[in-house]
């Protein structure tokens, strides 16, 4: 999702071609829910996790293999989009893992560093693997070979993973396929989760929560890559890898075990207001960027830390809040349809968001994602969450 804006951006496509066109990427954890009681109901977890890791090592070779084809465009955003089904259904496994093994203040506790391995992927994939391309293209002079390579690098990965996986995941008692297959059985998984009390609120936290993210994250990194010029940092592909990718997601990573830690220690509902200021006011970071333009790398990078920081901090508030939706028999399938509605709430709001840079520039079209924040603090206010959430509760 991430290093695909990047790629396109080194290959010359449009920031509104890649906002548009790598938002409906996210189509895939959109409508997830609508097959996420299969993989609760057939097979276990585990088995459904190690298939899908090989079905997207596979699919990054033939990212490489399309990458010198004249219709390079299409083509491999055909294959991200396989690739997006087989994350999207890995994600529905993953998080059912997850939920089987731990208990509700564990998963609290580990919430954070769940998160944190999340963003060791980020910092191999959008930092390591953004830098390998920024360095390959320099040396071969072919942008298209460089990303090639990075590609088949990271198809040998999942490969390697996939073996390791294989042989070292655990295999919990109660990771089994449901007792039963039926329709009716696939139809309330839906319906008990639109029977929850409150569920309008539900849904707008869901889908208004990341709002202003959706647009700002798009445009992040064409923002860091463009020339001064056009308003950008001018920034290389190897310093967005360095900064963006490897010092902003390791801050990221910190944030993320810290407001894991604070939720464990004093619950979602106190945590709540103090994480959704920690996630949004640092936008502000982007508009100073944006007005600024500084061309000290040291200062830049230190910005998207402190960024980087806050937003980590501040989306442990949204995992757990949606975990504390999918609390029941049908977990599983819950906490995939509050992804789903979460991926919807990126995937619309940054098909618009190349176009709307376009149309404003960088800093007024920062300045109006620091604007869009503002649903997310009403959405908060609506949402009820009961007392010491996520905290171990007596025996």
């Amino acid at each position: 999702m991430t290093v695909s804006v990047i790629m396109y951006k080194n290959l010359g496509i449009s920031n509104v071609e890649i906002a548009l066109y790598t938002s409906w990427l996210y189509l895939p954890w959109v409508i997830k829910p609508l097959w996420s009681p299969v993989v609760e109901l057939f097979r276990t977890k585990r088995l459904w996790i190690l298939a899908m890791q090989l079905a997207i090592g596979t699919t990054l070779a033939l990212v490489a293999l399309t990458l010198p084809a004249s219709r390079f465009f299409q083509m491999s955003l055909a294959m991200l989009w396989l690739m997006a089904f087989a994350s999207a259904t890995h994600d529905i496994a993953a998080d059912g893992f997850y939920m089987l093994a731990l208990d509700q203040h564990r998963q609290a506790e580990f919430v954070g560093l769940r998160s944190a391995f999340w963003r060791v992927a980020q910092i191999a994939g959008q930092g390591g693997l953004v830098y390998l391309a920024g360095e390959l293209g320099q040396f071969t002079g072919d942008t298209v070979l460089a990303w090639s390579i990075v590609f088949t690098v990271a198809s040998g990965l999942f490969a390697v993973l996939f073996i390791l996986h294989f042989l070292v995941l655990p295999r919990p008692s109660t990771d089994h396929a449901a007792a039963s297959g039926t329709v009716h059985e696939f139809i309330e998984t839906f319906a008990s989760f639109f029977r929850r009390d409150r569920i309008l609120a539900i849904l707008a936290f869901l889908l208004l929560f990341r709002f202003a993210e959706a647009q700002g994250l798009k445009l992040a990194a064409p923002f860091l890559l463009d020339p001064v010029a056009k308003g950008g940092l001018g920034l290389t592909t190897s310093d967005v890898g360095v900064a963006y990718g490897t010092i902003g997601v390791i801050s990221l990573t910190a944030g993320g075990i810290l407001g894991g830690l604070a939720i464990a220690r004093w619950g979602l509902d106190r945590c709540i207001w103090p994480m959704v200021f920690a996630i949004h006011v640092p936008n502000i970071v982007f508009l100073y960027l944006a007005w600024a333009q500084p061309q000290s790398f040291a200062l830049i990078t230190s910005a998207l830390a402190v960024e980087q920081f806050g937003y980590g901090f501040g989306f442990a508030a949204f995992l757990m809040y949606m975990i504390h939706v999918a609390e029941g028999p049908r977990k599983t399938a819950h906490y995939a349809i509050c992804t789903g509605f979460m991926a919807l709430g990126m995937m619309v709001p940054g098909m618009w968001s190349g176009w709307l840079q376009e149309q404003l520039g960088y800093f007024r079209f920062f300045a109006w994602v620091c604007v869009a924040t503002l649903p997310a603090f009403v959405v908060v206010a609506l949402v009820k969450i009961p007392k010491g959430f996520g905290t171990k509760q007596p025996a």
